[in-house]
């Protein structure tokens, strides 16, 4: 038997992880972790995707951007031809509704963080080890501890992307709320390698960061996402689990 996990997670984020002058109208920063059991990855979620954009431009090369594919920039706007456009939206709702996934999303509230933390801790850092302590707990109830988890992160940059590497693994070595060794290894990819799994991370990241901030309004992205929410085995509660917040 292979010393690899059955399981694999993508992860993507919404909103600046800068804490002075941040954008008052998106005050959260977003962090989601999208489980995949190997398998149901690369036998439905990958080509499915892959039959999306064959029948919308003929070939496979666009990458999927939530904040381009929600304003209806190129290539995204399908100019002229409104009807196609709301099917493609169409198209896109369903797959992900399909998708056999699982979300840890992750929300920072950034001005509660900056008055508990004043700026001493990075966002975006806090952020990860809180969606990859819940991962751990996540995949212990579905296989046996120890096999090797592979992370992939979106690129961000030369020296963001050493920060994170160091931090991902000061996390797994037992930087946790238990003190525990985790087997997991990051890996960190551009956008642009056409990555299903990072495309769909992103897409779902903004409308959670939009429910936590006005979960009143309506947000039928957001109405998709929730059933793939990671919950708490006996009661089903998703605060904590699929969903945590912080502060």
């Amino acid at each position: 038997m292979s010393n690899f996990s059955e399981y694999v997670v993508y992860v993507d984020e919404s909103g600046d992880h800068g804490l002075t002058n941040f954008d008052a109208s998106f005050p959260v920063f977003v962090l989601t972790f999208c489980v995949f059991r190997k398998h149901e990855y690369i036998t439905g979620v990958v080509p499915a995707l892959q039959e999306i954009k064959f029948r919308y431009w003929g070939h496979d090369m666009v990458v999927f951007h939530e904040r381009e594919i929600s304003k209806g920039e190129a290539p995204f706007a399908f100019p002229g031809d409104p009807a196609l456009r709301d099917a493609f939206l169409g198209d896109v709702g369903s797959w992900v509704a399909a998708s056999p996934f699982v979300v840890i999303a992750v929300v920072i509230l950034k001005k509660e963080f900056v008055e508990l933390h004043a700026r001493e801790k990075n966002v975006y850092h806090e952020a990860m080890k809180l969606g990859v302590e819940r991962v751990d707990k996540y995949l212990k109830r579905l296989e046996e501890p120890g096999r090797l988890v592979h992370f992939v992160f979106e690129m961000r940059g030369g020296n963001e992307d050493t920060q994170l590497k160091t931090a991902f693994r000061q996390v797994c070595e037992g930087d946790n709320y238990k003190g525990e060794v985790f087997n997991f290894k990051i890996v960190v990819a551009s956008k642009q390698v056409n990555s299903t799994g990072l495309q769909l991370a992103d897409l779902i990241a903004r409308p959670i960061g939009r429910h936590v901030i006005k979960p009143d309004q309506q947000n039928q992205a957001f109405d998709v996402i929730v059933t793939k929410f990671d919950r708490h085995p006996e009661t089903g509660v998703t605060k904590g689990y699929g969903l945590k917040t912080y502060p």
